[in-house]
């Protein structure tokens, strides 16, 4: 049997993201699982707005990668951060682009299983936001898990290296992620 290809991404493009620590332990915690995991950071990939006079001229090359990456994948595993209420503006944009299809091509998130984290220093973690990221998703063919995760007061249970010290919240973490990694073994057969 191969091991499941998840993509691990955090909609933030902050250096010290909460959220990019978040999906970094998820990630680590999927490999265990025997996933085969890539960490993508949207900062890397230097994507414009979306604006389909810029995708008139060609897809930027970093949209591309993010799309052919996610078409690769079975699963994702999705840290957003919470901005008044809802999705990230960079994160958003980073759907718009990978969601275009060109000519033939499958939608990048159709039947990609994914599962939602959110975290913050706030008493709610980032959770007002996941509806709206589950509502998007879903609206493009990704099969968002009904369990998700958000991680209130972060910044208490990181040690100083990025890591979950705290082994309630790493184990809530680590089940997602396993959880992840069980349902797309058993999709991908």
């Amino acid at each position: 049997m191969t091991a499941p290809k998840i993509i691990a991404l955090a909609g933030s493009l902050r250096k010290d993201s909460f959220n990019q620590k978040l999906i970094n332990e998820a990630a680590r915690f999927a490999l265990e699982s025997g996933a085969e995991v890539e960490v993508i950071k949207l900062a890397d990939l230097n994507l414009p707005m979306f604006d389909e006079d810029i995708e008139a001229q060609g897809t930027p090359q970093g949209a591309q990668l993010l799309k052919d990456k996610l078409r690769a994948a079975d699963g994702i595993l999705l840290a957003s951060p919470e901005y008044n209420g809802s999705i990230t503006a960079v994160l958003k944009n980073a759907i718009d682009w990978a969601s275009r299809t060109e000519q033939g091509a499958v939608p990048a998130f159709r039947n990609k299983v994914t599962a939602l984290y959110a975290s913050s220093p706030g008493g709610l973690g980032g959770l007002r936001g996941l509806n709206h990221v589950r509502d998007i998703l879903s609206g493009i063919g990704s099969l968002v898990l009904a369990d998700q995760l958000a991680v209130p007061a972060i910044h208490t249970v990181l040690d100083e290296t990025g890591r979950i010290s705290d082994p309630v919240t790493a184990e809530k973490v680590a089940g997602l992620a396993q959880q992840l990694v069980s349902v797309t073994s058993k999709l991908s057969k």
